[in-house]
């Protein structure tokens, strides 16, 4: 698969950390009504913490990190999903949807309206913060998810590469492109 190879300076990489960690710190201020609003209706809506226990993403150079997001599902979603013989139809039609699910009965009322609106992507910026994340770049991915990816497509090994030598980014071409409907 072809692509274009960028080579970036190290004067690129400083002044794009730091406009993302001033934008992000900037973001997070102006927010703050809106997270504590979207905190508080997630704790009146359903038991558990205010943030999800996502599993791990992918980052820059294949390194491991936690994406934060507010919490739109039920308590331990994964675990359930995975786990529980009820959902394994489920669980199977997730891993072939792109980790994604139409009609997902795990979202909670208050997850579904934070969803709608994106709002639970708006924790992401501690991740800028933390430099796990850039604002823009490509998507995090699962793991498993990239693993199953280049099982059935092989030749994306070096797309792969280049999608791992950059931060991922809370909006980037898939964020606005449709998500998973492209």
């Amino acid at each position: 698969m072809p692509y274009i190879e960028i080579k970036k300076s190290i004067y690129y990489e400083i002044v794009k950390r730091i406009l993302d960690f001033a934008f992000s710190l900037l973001l997070l201020i102006i927010f703050l009504p809106i997270i504590i609003i979207v905190a508080i209706l997630i704790k009146l809506d359903s038991y558990g913490p205010i943030l999800a226990d996502t599993p791990e993403r992918v980052g820059k150079n294949g390194k491991l990190f936690k994406m934060f997001k507010f919490r739109s599902m039920v308590e331990n979603a994964h675990e359930i999903l995975r786990e529980n013989p009820k959902f394994s139809k489920l669980f199977d039609a997730y891993k072939k949807g792109s980790y994604k699910l139409k009609d997902d009965p795990r979202i909670t009322r208050a997850g579904s309206f934070i969803r709608k609106h994106s709002l639970d992507e708006i924790p992401q910026l501690l991740n800028v913060l933390r430099g796990e994340m850039s604002l823009v770049g490509p998507r995090a991915y699962y793991p498993d998810e990239l693993r199953e990816q280049q099982k059935k497509y092989p030749k994306t090994k070096d797309a792969v590469k280049v999608v791992l030598s950059v931060r991922p980014g809370i909006t980037g071409f898939w964020q606005v492109s449709g998500r998973s409907d492209i």
